[in-house]
């Protein structure tokens, strides 16, 4: 079987057993944008809080957290755990887009993929998952996210080494799957369901897990 019908057949055998994912949960491709960076080492229900204490603050808007003196943004991001750090990032991903689009990251969409992600990469604090996550959920550009659960994934099935660099994981997808944006978000989400309930870090509840036919 080619490289494109087992990813294929895997993506089904996901999809048929959770379901669709609908993901990402966010309001706005903004609220994506803040998720992607707040989720970095941090359970989305802590996410959730602290997008939460943004809105409840009422300065959840671009130009708004961008002006905010960072202790005030630090304390209401708390929940998201290394919130000092954080605080720089969020504000770096701001300074970026007040540059770029005029804080309208909605216009930001429809550009070269290429481009967009490499100026994603060059802003400080933000990596290649996040860049992704960021131009994937929020901007629906057709590039894939590889995080901790695509690597246990496609290394315990042998498809990649363990010690494998995130852009060999993106491009095991990429290389040989259609460059459809509503593709990658579903897989990428499935990816992470089968993780969370099936492919854990400890061990593998493999017996039921719906990717057990491609051991």
């Amino acid at each position: 079987m080619n490289r494109q019908s087992l990813l294929m057949n895997m993506f089904q055998a996901m999809l048929d057993s959770l379901g669709p994912s609908r993901w990402w949960p966010g309001e706005t491709p903004f609220e994506v944008a803040i998720g992607a960076i707040l989720t970095q080492n941090a359970s989305w229900t802590n996410v959730e809080q602290a997008i939460h204490n943004l809105k409840t603050a009422g300065v959840f808007a671009p130009k708004l957290l961008h002006d905010l003196p960072d202790a005030r943004l630090a304390e209401l991001i708390r929940p998201s755990g290394y919130f000092r750090l954080k605080t720089g990032r969020l504000k770096n991903l701001l300074g970026f887009l007040k540059a770029e689009c005029g804080y309208d990251i909605t216009a930001l969409a429809g550009r070269d993929l290429s481009d967009m992600r490499e100026k994603f990469l060059a802003v400080s604090g933000i990596g290649p998952e996040t860049a992704d996550s960021i131009l994937l959920y929020a901007l629906d550009y057709p590039t894939f996210v590889a995080d901790a659960y695509t690597r246990r994934l496609l290394s315990r099935h042998g498809l990649v080494p363990e010690e494998a660099a995130y852009d060999e994981m993106r491009d095991f997808f990429m290389d040989v799957l259609d460059p459809d944006p509503r593709l990658f978000n579903e897989y990428h989400a499935l990816i992470v369901r089968t993780g969370k309930s099936w492919c854990k870090k400890a061990s593998g509840r493999c017996a039921d897990c719906p990717l057990n036919q491609f051991l």
